[in-house]
């Protein structure tokens, strides 16, 4: 890893992807900040993690705590994994508020942090990486807002670099498309909803999604990406390691 990432914040850092990012990070001398909304599980990854990971129990959208954060901190490196679990109903059964959950999570919480990143701004080289969905390429009816909420998480890193090279900042912008996994939250309640859908078992359903993505893999090419500075703008995420789009 580069010797400019000191110091991370890893935002949904209290399970699944996050906490696997997180330990990845630590275990490789990164101190990371990490943040989620619920204080005993991210003092449980305090515990597992030691000193090398300081909580913050905060809600992630918050423009002040991005702010803060950066400024107090001075990160080489964001990863903006925070996320709400997708009401999993066809359209015609989702209301407003269920189709729009991950909007106002997983969207708003990264357009929140690549402002700040930007208004910092944080030190040249540093790495803002977004988690996005391999629902954002294919679709995902079963989960209302969440692959249109992912989607427009890669435009906001395409804006975000578009606006660091007008500003010359030196701050780079990468996302991550991870494939649906059921060792994450959100995978776990996709695969059972998917299963449902086509009228098999759970563990059938997962079987033929063999080989799956596992928490290491996704900690491991956070880690790869993060020190790796020419590494290219989007890559997709499974089984088999990290692949460039486009």
């Amino acid at each position: 890893m580069s010797d400019l990432v000191q110091t991370a914040v890893v935002t949904g850092a209290g399970r699944g992807f996050g906490r696997a990012i997180a330990a990845a990070l630590v275990a490789r001398g990164t101190h990371v900040i990490g943040i989620a909304r619920d204080g005993q599980e991210l003092h449980a990854v305090r515990d597992d993690l030691g000193e090398g990971f300081t909580p913050i129990a905060a809600d992630a959208t918050d423009e002040a705590l991005a702010a803060e954060v950066i400024r107090t901190h001075r990160p080489g490196l964001l990863v903006l994994n925070a996320g709400a679990t997708p009401h999993m109903a066809p359209v015609q059964e989702q209301t407003w508020e269920t189709f729009s959950r991950n909007w106002e999570v997983d969207t708003r919480h990264v357009f929140t942090w690549t402002g700040a990143a930007l208004r910092e701004p944080l030190a040249p080289g540093s790495l803002v990486l977004s988690m996005s969905s391999g629902a954002a390429l294919g679709g995902s009816p079963l989960s209302g807002g969440y692959a249109s909420a992912k989607a427009a998480v890669r435009y906001l890193r395409q804006y975000g670099a578009e606006e660091s090279g007008r500003a010359g900042s030196g701050i780079r912008f990468v996302t991550v498309l991870p494939d649906m996994t059921p060792v994450g939250g959100v995978g776990d309640v996709g695969v059972t909803g998917y299963a449902a859908r086509v009228g098999v078992d759970r563990e059938t359903f997962i079987e033929g999604r063999q080989p799956i993505l596992t928490l290491e893999q996704v900690g491991k090419a956070v880690v790869e990406l993060a020190g790796n500075p020419d590494s290219g703008p989007e890559y997709r995420l499974g089984a088999e390691g990290l692949s460039p789009i486009g």
